[in-house]
């Protein structure tokens, strides 16, 4: 899953996005409400985390705009704990959930997974397949229907996730690639198709198949 962070303090910036990068997310920073907004536009993110007291343009400005141009992207607001009517404004410009500050890294994970399963309509807090493979997310291990646990390095947990998150959809190479790794990542790389590869060895060929012209689908 890709997550863009929009955090103008450098020390809790680098802090929050070395916690999520542990936790399987690909972790884009902005420090300033412009590229903020530049890069909520362009580029596809599963959920944005968006501090409000931005330079050059705040945070709350920023998700109007993004509201305006018809821009769903999930987004939690960072707020000072006591600007009770920052939240107001906050939820009224089209924000989904809000964190005071300061929070615990605990807390602000949870809301995060919440939030990515709700935009994915998950029924529970385990992604599971129907058959009864489970992905762990917390030890980034998956448990196969025959009771076996396997790890995963970060790139296959990152990719199973997102397979698992759209179950029978196709999904392209650009798509996965897109939603797998940060923004300077080399698109036109075959390492998809490595990792894909990778997967299938793990979880069996017939877990994921490919859609000549469409990509690969995940059941």
């Amino acid at each position: 899953m890709r997550l863009l962070l929009v955090e103008d303090d450098e020390l809790l910036a680098d802090s929050l996005r070395n916690c999520l990068v542990k936790q399987g997310f690909a972790v884009d920073l902005a420090d300033n409400g412009v590229d903020a907004e530049f890069m909520g536009n362009e580029e596809p993110y599963d959920i944005v985390v968006l501090d409000l007291g931005l330079p050059e343009r705040s945070g709350l400005e920023v998700l109007k705009n993004w509201r305006r141009r018809k821009n769903p992207v999930p987004v939690i607001v960072l707020t000072a704990r006591d600007a009770w009517h920052e939240r107001v404004e906050g939820f009224k410009a089209g924000t989904d959930d809000y964190l005071g500050k300061p929070f615990h890294m605990e807390e602000l994970s949870a809301r995060i997974h919440a939030l990515i399963r709700r935009n994915h309509a998950v029924k529970g807090k385990v992604l599971q397949a129907a058959d009864g493979l489970r992905l762990d997310e917390e030890q980034q291990q998956v448990h196969l229907p025959d009771g076996r646990c396997l790890e995963l390095t970060g790139t296959e947990f990152r990719l199973l996730r997102y397979f698992m998150l759209n179950p029978g959809k196709p999904l392209s190479k650009t798509r996965l690639t897109e939603h797998v790794y940060e923004r300077d990542f080399d698109r036109d790389s075959n390492l998809i198709e490595v990792y894909v590869s990778r997967l299938r060895d793990k979880l069996g060929k017939e877990r994921i198949i490919t859609r000549r012209g469409q990509g690969y689908i995940f059941r």
